[in-house]
């Protein structure tokens, strides 16, 4: 390509010395020749020195100038070409004197300058030299322009590739904002050709170089030795230590001897720490390190003359239904069972006594320094309750206690902490018939009770509630003798017969075919009515009724007395009749009409009881017909 100089070199061969002095202004002002050539070949001779460029093409040119703002090209036109520096983001390094290739906009625009453009250029070309590097798998350079979902946004050549995430470097990456304007090396791994979509990795080209490191740093492990890493991620299950190309792991029971809850407690990011190899998989890899192997074991510094007996303060670490451990030094631990935290019988929840931090005294229960297994109780601090049971709740003494649980059999109470109880359903009441405990109290209720037995051993009390009065089935012996008739109110009514109250909290059982009424009709729910007591059983605290049977004996009654009543009338009419046959014996002709009147009084007497028995039997006959209606 001929330059500037060249040019300036030729013209100077060309042009003769002038003289200032006798040189004519005028002609040259006028445009008339002062060359000692003609001015056609001197245009033609100067036309020669420039390059033939066409709109549109893509050329190569030189960088004369740069500034913050343009580059000045030259590709060998009249001209020079500005192009805006931001089309060179990607090269930063771009220097002067560097060949560079731009299009053609414009050979002149209204203010007579060359239009080039650098960006149009590389999108011409870019496609094809794309798919070359894929084919070549050449490495090239590309400006990160700016971070996206899941990675960045490169650009290659003018066309705008993607860089996962993943694919940035080998260790992942926290922060993506510190690649942003940043120029480096990739490979093109992925192009559709559908979609003209780029994948580029920078990972890649370090793979390599890491696989034969990785190689080298397996060849030489062995287990127990001693290694400097850099802490590369953290996770909730450990911690990925970078040891210079090959990366291992630390578990989190391999962190500490004491409780970690996570990673975060004992390690930072980008921190280095001295770890040893527990272990190694050189067909995949994989590294198993330790932290904790490094410092001596908690246990082994335990105080030696800890004993079972002894009280021990501790921080708790950890939570769980059955108990809570308890840290009594760093890496030493202590199970509190949730049966050693309370006096009490009853199953409850460790969280109820304490939760996780708290600062708690125990007692130490079982102590294996070989098998480094500790057990812990808390209810050993207080004094057992069961110790002096005997003097404290003795048999028959009387006691408030709370309910805490129902079951078909009776009711669970607890007097006192660690003191508990049981109501069987049968000493609940002397009348009530009980079918389940709810239905005579409820939970966290307070109930009276006394003492009926203790069971020492396992820890064991037997209650009553009904043992508070006395036995009122010895007098109920007396009031509801068989036959004796009261009044009672049916509360409960089912197929085999009817649950009635006698008041006073006693109840009675009246079979189904005992509950007939007089009109023939079968009582029901809620009736209040006369019952008679067809059986009573002191033992079996049990009063059979009937109501149909008491009716039974009123009409009984009553034909008794209808035949009584007209027995009386036929002796009576017998008697009358006897009298009045002596009567006639003696009677002369002049009694006659003394006769009549007796025979007419004969007469009503006898119709006397026909009419009462007509009255009573239009009378049952008109309360049958209310009846009906």
């Amino acid at each position: 390509m001929t330059t500037k100089t060249d040019n300036q070199q030729e013209q100077k061969a060309v042009v003769a010395p002038v003289n200032l002095d006798t040189f004519d202004w005028n002609a040259y002002e006028n445009d008339l020749g002062v060359y000692n050539a003609p001015k056609e070949e001197i245009e033609a001779k100067y036309d020669q020195t420039l390059s033939k460029v066409q709109v549109g093409e893509v050329v190569e040119g030189t960088v004369i100038s740069l500034n913050k703002r343009e580059v000045v090209v030259n590709i060998g036109y009249k001209s020079e070409g500005i192009i805006p520096v931001s089309e060179f983001r990607y090269n930063p390094e771009l220097a002067v004197g560097e060949k560079v290739e731009v299009y053609v906009e414009s050979a002149e625009d209204k203010k007579g300058q060359l239009v080039l453009s650098h960006k149009k250029a590389r999108q011409l070309r870019s496609w094809d030299r794309v798919n070359e590097a894929l084919e070549k798998d050449e490495v090239i350079k590309g400006y990160i322009k700016c971070r996206t979902k899941g990675g960045m946004i490169v650009d290659v050549f003018g066309i705008e590739a993607f860089l996962p995430g993943s694919q940035i470097d080998v260790k992942p990456i926290r922060d993506y904002d510190i690649y942003v304007d940043k120029t480096m090396e990739f490979k093109v791994v992925t192009i559709n050709q559908e979609f003209r979509n780029v994948v580029v990795s920078h990972k890649a080209l370090i793979e390599a170089e890491l696989e034969a490191q990785k190689k080298e740093i397996m060849s030489k492990l062995e287990k127990g030795q001693i290694l400097e890493g850099t802490v590369k991620n953290i996770t909730s299950y450990g911690v990925f230590i970078d040891l210079g190309g090959v990366d291992g792991l630390i578990h989190i029971t391999d962190l500490s001897w004491g409780r970690v809850n996570h990673p975060e407690e004992i390690v930072q990011l980008d921190q280095k720490l001295n770890v040893v190899i527990l272990d190694f998989d050189d067909a995949k890899k994989r590294i198993a390190l330790g932290l904790k192997q490094l410092s001596a074991h908690p246990w082994d510094a335990l105080d030696a003359n800890l004993k079972v007996g002894d009280k021990v303060k501790g921080r708790v670490v950890v939570m769980a239904d059955y108990g809570a451990f308890v840290e009594i030094a760093p890496g030493v631990e202590g199970l509190i069972h949730v049966s050693e935290m309370s006096w009490s019988q009853h199953l409850r929840s460790a969280q109820e006594f304490m939760k996780v931090g708290d600062e708690v005294e125990a007692v130490v229960l079982t102590l294996d320094r070989d098998e480094r297994k500790m057990s812990l109780g808390l209810k050993q601090l207080t004094p057992d309750p069961w110790a002096d049971i005997e003097t404290k709740y003795a048999v028959g003494s009387r006691h408030t206690a709370k309910v805490r649980n129902f079951t078909n059999f009776g009711v669970f109470v607890e007097i006192e902490e660690g003191i508990d109880g049981l109501i069987h359903i049968s000493d609940l009441s002397w009348t009530k018939k009980v079918k389940h405990p709810s239905e005579f109290t409820q939970i966290g209720a307070d109930i009276e009770v006394v003492v009926l037995e203790i069971d020492k051993d396992n820890r064991r009390l037997s209650l009553g509630h009904k043992q508070l009065e006395e036995n009122p089935w010895n007098a109920f012996e007396q009031q509801f003798a068989v036959d004796s008739i009261h009044t009672g109110t049916i509360t409960e009514l089912n197929d085999k017969g009817a649950v009635v109250s006698l008041g006073d909290n006693v109840e009675g059982f009246a079979p189904a075919k005992q509950l007939a009424k007089e009109d023939g009709t079968t009582a029901k729910a809620g009736e209040t009515l006369e019952f008679k007591v067809v059986e009573f059983s002191k033992a079996t605290k049990r009063i059979i009724l009937s109501h149909s049977r008491l009716n039974e004996e009123i009409k009984r009654a009553e034909v008794q007395a209808e035949r009584a009543e007209k027995k009386r009338s036929d002796d009576a009419t017998k008697d009358s009749v006897k009298k009045l046959n002596a009567s006639v014996e003696k009677t002369t002709l002049g009694d006659i009409s003394g006769l009549a009147e007796l025979k007419a009084q004969m007469e009503a007497a006898a119709e006397k009881p026909k009419k009462a028995a007509a009255k009573k039997s239009a009378k049952a006959e008109e309360a049958s017909a209310e009846t009906e209606e």
